[in-house]
């Protein structure tokens, strides 16, 4: 609290992003942990499909809360649609698990992006005012006044890049996490279309198999 009170007001917002950035964290490690998909679950899925096993593949999709087994669950009930109805339905799915997968990354890179430009704002102020106090003392300060005044003014910067750094760090690990989602689930769309591509009279399908035109309706 002593560094805190020295660093001048603008600690005061590096708090505040620091909150900020620790909930915005957190949230998304939730998220992210509480969708975890096995990694044979491709593999399953297509399995059970090809044994006939429709009920249990559709059961299998509907019981993970990743967007992989989403979209999958999603081609499955839309499968007897025709072309272009699917096109959109999957890229209105696709687009929307995207949206929560990407929610409050923005946030962060805000944080992570403002904290050290608000610490270097509070060490120039604080160089500006040191050095206009030296001013008034005619050149007559002593180097110890002189030196507190300067490192009293670094701890603002200190403390923009000890919230920036992390903040940043997650940001990039999240929209990692993201990205490797929306490619999953282009592969997802694939490995049907492949399926439903070689086997046009499989139950329950009436409607023209799924094409290629799919594997483009996932936003990345």
């Amino acid at each position: 609290m002593q560094l805190f009170d020295r660093g001048g007001p603008v600690m005061w917002p590096l708090l505040a992003g620091s909150i900020i950035g620790l909930s915005l964290i957190v949230e998304r490690s939730w998220y992210f942990l509480r969708r975890r998909l096995p990694s044979s679950f491709e593999t399953d899925l297509l399995a059970c499909l090809r044994a006939g096993r429709w009920t249990e593949a559709q059961a299998m999709a509907a019981g993970n809360r990743h967007p992989v087994a989403g979209i999958a669950r999603t081609y499955l009930e839309n499968v007897d649609c025709p072309e272009t109805l699917r096109q959109d339905i999957l890229r209105r799915e696709g687009s929307r698990r995207m949206e929560d997968a990407e929610r409050n990354l923005r946030g962060l890179s805000l944080v992570a992006h403002l904290s050290p430009l608000l610490g270097l704002l509070g060490t120039v102020t604080g160089l500006v005012a040191a050095f206009s106090t030296i001013e008034q003392m005619q050149g007559m300060a002593q180097p110890a006044q002189l030196a507190a005044g300067i490192w009293e003014s670094l701890l603002t910067t200190v403390f923009g890049l000890v919230v920036a750094i992390p903040c940043l760090a997650a940001f990039h690990l999240f929209e990692q996490r993201a990205d490797r989602m929306a490619r999953h689930m282009q592969f997802m769309i694939s490995h049907l279309n492949e399926y439903f591509g070689k086997h046009e009279n499989a139950e329950p399908l009436s409607a023209p198999a799924a094409t290629d035109h799919d594997l483009n309706v996932v936003a990345s």
